[in-house]
């Protein structure tokens, strides 16, 4: 046995350039599936430790509606119950305003209650110098609009005890004063800090404007506690929630966004399989007259399959170091794209470490040689089943692979039909949904044979006409080495049905964004906190409509009071986004999936009492025309609304909820707006109003005033971010490929040295020999692009039909673009031809003598 690995190795070493293509396959498509997996668990546990910094040691909650808990809650709590710790917290979403309004979260804590919950109190120094906590707690007490924040956000920033931090709070601009540091305790806590500061209660109040509110207040509940004692006490809106259910309903608003990125990274995956695959099977068949002298001097079928096995799984540990390290490298950059799209859609967070798990490392690495060994597995069955005598002869290789085609047919249909059962009764599961688009992708491509022996010998006679005598050979030399070429050809093709399918998807996406857009926006000027989205909660006081509505040149105004509230019937699924309206400003008629509103005047049906709910929204908790009511917890208790109707929408995957703003200030106590819309007199006052808003009117506020285009700008800013590491992933696979194809070039180099010696021997020269590499790899590359097309089309049509809607709930109008399936055909190509630009050199240099020596 050691013989047969010394064998491997020395392959392995004389065969450098093949096993370093080997090796790239492997490492990047493993690097792809850890970068993502980094990214994913980078962005969701900086948000765990966030969540955990401020819950802390709490086991329960007690919350409120939108305007939050009165303070007298908490005094009647606290002298009410002994056996069950309490504490008073305020909570708001504030950003940094000289530093690019990096988002962070200002906590309130009472400190003289708050040491059983969290080790703020205890765990500050106000310098290097002084590290007395009682001076620490009375300087926390006494400055005026003191914070404390953790040693991480200070280096950040670069600031320091003694320092000013200019904070965004609701609309104003606010000092506060740094009078100490949170040391964290480990890594785990350093992250945790990122992005907290913290003050105490009472500044809390006075900065967020909240005077005798607070968020919530937070339970230590001893194991089998009676509650109802506390329950008693609450009002009618409040209720008591288990946190560690509060933060799994949290983590649930990026799954499908994680799971729609890894599917993704493992179609990169995929295309490496194939490059595994075709290096794997060039080894056999170089080797073959070796391993049939081999097997004449009595080696056994078993020894050959442990021999290039075994050369599989040296180069794919090889190559899977390297891709967990290349991982790494890539993680860092994805963790910016994932927390910028986690931002823009989901929640706040502040990612400035990489988290690396062993598990992802251990889950890429197995990935990684499991790939490689199943890669290797058919040819090295291949080189045990065929007799001696038939090892010796190249053509038996060629012959099986052709008499395979109607084999490999029938299982393509067979594989696509199990994918489009899959589909079709999957229901509701999105990774069912992308088990079935991967059957049908393999499936399409195992036809790539039948498809390029079809389509090289209808193309002979047109290659011939213009190229003459090379162009008949160059065809020719394609199929009689389909072995290796076919399985190029396919990892291509994937890689480019990628492009066509994602490109298609993201082109209708934004088409259908860009469509909704002009529906719903129908003011002039839009004024909201900078970076807000759906997610994020801002209290505006109403006085400044009036405000507004005295600038010169504006006719009316529209308010959105956007809040989260909770569904009783759905415990399960994130808090409800509600937004409350006071009139109707979208530009052209509403579209609906379904109205129920007599006449279809849904704004009168709203006003009546009644709600219209999103499509995302009506997907995940299964509203329909007969199941149309919806249960609200309100400030005045449960309410059940009818859902007049279902409303096209896509501002939020997790759906929002309209209703009158009459009719909210009526079942909750609250006052503040979140985000207003002007309408101007006359379009040439638009303008001027803009200055007028900017320069004066909301000069020193945390407020931005954005015009229609400037809005949908914005959208399409954010939208852009949101696929930009999708545009990565597809650059990646494509690179891949690319290797597949210089891989399968440089094989056929190798394996007919001798038969291109013969042809230069008889006259054929340098420049020509250059125009058959080229001619060849330019047709593997048209049957690449034409695969690609229908193959990315039908990804299209499931990404957006089918796994689009059971991952997000939109729906999508399917938008053609024949210039992205022209850019993909004409990238197919360029690959090919630039893969083929290094064998082509080489074989420019083929030394006629030496080819032609044969051992």
């Amino acid at each position: 046995m050691s013989i047969i690995f010394r064998l491997a190795q020395r392959y392995i070493a004389r065969r450098l350039f093949q096993s370093i293509l080997f090796i790239i396959g492997v490492a990047l498509g493993v690097a792809m599936v850890i970068a993502i997996d980094l990214a994913n668990q980078s962005a969701s546990r900086a948000f765990s430790l966030s969540r955990e910094s401020i819950t802390g040691r709490a086991t329960h909650q007690i919350v409120g509606g939108p305007a939050g808990l009165s303070t007298e809650i908490y005094d009647q709590l606290s002298t009410t119950v002994d056996d069950i710790a309490s504490a008073p917290i305020l909570t708001a979403q504030v950003s940094a305003a000289d530093f690019g309004n990096l988002p962070l979260e200002l906590i309130g804590i009472e400190p003289t209650v708050d040491d059983p919950f969290r080790d703020f109190v205890n765990n500050f120094t106000l310098s290097d110098e002084i590290d007395d906590p009682q001076e620490a707690l009375r300087a926390f007490l006494t400055t005026s609009n003191a914070v404390i924040i953790g040693t991480p956000l200070a280096e950040q920033l670069e600031v320091q005890p003694g320092d000013t931090l200019m904070l965004n709070i609701g609309i104003e601009r606010v000092a506060v004063n740094i009078i100490g540091l949170l040391r964290p305790n480990d890594r785990v806590g350093e992250q945790a800090l990122n992005n907290l500061i913290v003050t105490d209660l009472l500044t809390a109040q006075s900065l967020t404007g909240r005077e005798g509110r607070i968020t919530r207040i937070d339970l230590i509940v001893p194991k089998d506690a009676d509650l109802s004692p506390i329950e008693s006490l609450l009002p009618t809106g409040a209720r008591i929630v288990n946190v560690a259910d509060a933060n799994t309903t949290l983590t649930q608003l990026t799954a499908a966004f994680e799971l729609n990125l890894q599917a993704l990274s493992l179609l990169a995956l995929i295309v490496g399989v194939f490059l595994i695959y075709n290096t794997v099977t060039f080894s056999v068949v170089q080797r073959r007259p070796v391993i049939g002298i081999l097997r004449s001097l009595g080696t056994t079928r078993s020894q050959i399959f442990t021999l290039i096995l075994g050369e599989a799984f040296i180069l794919g540990v090889l190559g899977t170091l390297l891709g967990v390290g290349l991982g790494i490298v890539l993680g860092r950059g994805a963790v910016r794209l994932v927390t910028q799209t986690v931002n823009d859609l989901y929640f706040t967070v502040n990612v400035r470490q990489v988290v690396i798990p062993p598990l992802t490392l251990i889950k890429g690495a197995m990935i990684g040689v499991t790939a490689s060994l199943i890669a290797a597995l058919i040819p090295s069955l291949d080189a045990t089943r065929t007799p001696p005598a038939g090892v010796m002869r190249r053509s038996d290789v060629e012959q099986s692979i052709a008499s395979r085609i109607p084999l490999l047919t029938f299982f393509a249909v067979v594989t696509n039909a199990l994918g489009a059962v899959i589909l079709r009764l999957s229901n509701t599961s999105v990774v069912l949904s992308f088990v079935g688009l991967f059957l049908l992708i393999i499936g399409m491509t195992m036809l790539t044979p039948l498809v390029m022996t079809g389509f090289m010998r209808g193309i002979t006679p047109v290659t011939t006409a213009l190229f003459g005598v090379l162009g008949r050979m160059a065809p020719r030399a394609v199929v009689r080495s389909l072995s290796r070429t076919s399985v190029a050809v396919a990892a291509l093709t994937i890689a480019v049905s990628v492009i066509v399918g994602v490109s298609v998807m993201i082109g209708s996406f934004r088409n259908t964004v860009a469509d909704w857009l002009e529906t719903n926006l129908g003011a002039d000027i839009y004024i909201s906190p900078p970076d807000s989205t759906v997610d994020t909660l801002v209290d505006i006081d109403p006085t400044i409509v009036d405000e507004l509505l005295a600038v010169e040149g504006v006719a009316d105004a529209a308010t959105v009071r956007s809040v989260k509230v909770f569904a009783p019937d759905y415990p399960e699924l994130p808090p409800v986004n509600l937004a409350a309206i006071d009139s109707i400003i979208s530009r052209r008629e509403r579209r609906f999936v379904w109205n129920n509103a007599p006449n279809g005047d849904y704004w009168q049906a709203m006003q009546a009492g009644s709600i219209i709910v999103s499509e995302a929204f009506a997907f995940r908790r299964g509203i329909t025309q007969e199941n149309n009511t919806l249960t609200l917890l309100t400030d005045a208790g449960e309410e059940t609304f009818t859902v007049a109707g279902v409303y096209y929408d896509y501002s939020s995957d997790q759906g929002i909820v309209l209703i009158a703003d009459d009719v909210y200030r009526t079942y909750y106590d609250d006052s503040f707006i979140s985000s207003m819309a002007l309408f101007v007199e006359d379009e040439a006052m638009l303008d001027p109003v803009m200055r007028q808003l900017r320069t004066k009117t909301l000069a020193g506020k945390n407020l931005e005033a954005q015009s229609y285009f400037d809005l949908r700008a914005g959208v399409f800013e954010i939208f852009d971010r949101a696929f930009a590491i999708t545009v990565a992933l597809r650059l990646l696979a494509t690179v891949v490929a690319f290797i597949g194809i210089l891989s399968a070039l440089m094989a056929l180099q190798l394996e007919q040295t001798r038969q291109y010696g013969v042809m230069r021997a008889i006259g054929l020269t340098s420049r020509q020999l250059w125009r058959l590499t080229l001619i060849q790899t330019g047709l593997m590359g048209i049957v690449s692009g034409l695969m690609a097309l229908p193959i990315g089309f039908v990804m299209a049509l499931v990404l957006i039909f089918v796994i689009n809607v059971r991952s997000f709930g939109w729906t999508m109008q399917l938008t053609i673009l024949p210039g992205e399936f022209a850019q993909a055909f004409a990238v197919a190509v360029v690959a090919a031809l630039i893969a083929g630009i290094y064998p082509a050199w080489r074989l420019s240099k083929l030394v006629t003598a030496r080819a032609l020596r044969h051992e």
